[in-house]
């Protein structure tokens, strides 16, 4: 028998969107957007709604994979080592073939030094799934180690310094990973590209079923016939994926490859995430929610630099914000009885 066949009967969204934690965080948003263009009118000029776009981009692109391991209850706490790896290697990959006689074929260069980049990405992902879908280990415990390798490994292999983007395929690289189409950012397009194959897998995928039975319920999902230790595999896989590529961009972005890119940005995305809609005890999250707690902790931190307030305050703010996301979520659950 399909096991699907047990979840056909599950409501996509159970109460609507606008009884959702996301529907809300979209409103705060905009009133939020507005509030800050009375105080800085510079912040709804084009250019920094570009900027605001592009920079919460790469943060919302690892939300999405963060999200779907949320829904299993799980944590992935190595995302910014991943990051930072997956550039580093893709970096190194870019320079090491530009000596090679595959340089002299144009894109092929960035086609392989991308793939390997990956490459590393999806080993990482699965041995973070096999731990704990297989071995038995905590989600926190195992990610947290893999955040310690990860982030060591790339001061291991760049001393500590940064690597520069450079090669024959160097300006292909830029013009993919920073580019722009009809002034629009490239990064954005991948988001809003990843974020609606990620909604149509949740929403219109057996795939998308599974992952939700195993966050609501992991036992009757196994009595039921979910492949419980394959989606956990799974999640974590495009958790991982999904942070490689986002460093990648990021190296774009920057031109080179700091050993210390994206530090501390497990906070950031989890809290995207979080805020979102994303219930860290399982069984809850979408896409959409995703991208607009990405969003939101984007233009809490945009405003405040239009306001010239102190920098520090701008992790103390995304706090509360969590504190308060979670405290609307719990009593919305107690009104509608759950």
């Amino acid at each position: 028998m399909d096991a699907s066949a047990n979840f056909e009967a599950l409501p996509r969204v159970r109460y609507g969107f606008l009884a959702s934690q996301t529907a809300y965080v979209g409103l705060a948003l905009v009133l939020l957007s507005l509030a800050i263009t009375w105080l800085a009118p510079a912040f709804m000029s084009i250019g920094n709604l570009i900027n605001i776009s592009k920079n919460f981009s790469y943060v919302a692109i690892v939300s999405l994979g963060a999200t779907l391991v949320i829904i299993t209850a799980g944590i992935d706490l190595s995302v910014g080592s991943v990051m930072a790896l997956v550039a580093i290697v893709t970096a190194l990959l870019l320079s090491w073939l530009s000596a090679l006689p595959v340089a002299k074929v144009p894109g092929l260069p960035t086609l392989l030094s991308v793939a390997g980049g990956l490459s590393a990405a999806a080993l990482i992902g699965l041995l973070n799934g096999y731990f704990i879908a297989v071995v038995g280990l905590t989600p926190f415990v195992t990610t947290l180690g893999m955040l310690s390798i990860c982030r060591g490994l790339a001061y291991v292999i760049t001393q500590g310094h940064g690597l520069a983007i450079a090669g024959p395929d160097s300006r292909l690289f830029y013009a993919l990973t920073d580019g722009s189409i009809h002034r629009l950012p490239v990064p954005l397009l991948y988001l809003l590209c990843l974020g609606g194959v990620t909604a149509l897998l949740l929403r219109h995928t057996r795939t998308g079923r599974y992952i939700y039975a195993v966050g609501g319920n992991e036992a009757s999902a196994l009595l039921a016939g979910v492949p419980v230790t394959r989606m956990k595999i799974q999640v974590y896989l495009i958790s991982a994926l999904l942070a490689g590529f986002a460093g990648i961009l990021m190296a774009g972005w920057l031109g080179s490859v700091p050993s210390n890119l994206a530090t501390g940005y497990e906070l950031r995305i989890i809290a995207a995430a979080v805020i979102g809609g994303a219930n860290l005890a399982g069984g809850v999250g979408g896409a959409g929610g995703a991208i607009i707690g990405s969003a939101l902790i984007e233009v809490i931190r945009n405003g405040l630099v239009l306001a010239r307030v102190n920098a520090y305050w701008q992790d103390t703010l995304v706090g509360v914000i969590i504190i308060l996301a979670v405290l609307l979520d719990r009593l919305r659950s107690r009104r509608l009885g759950r």
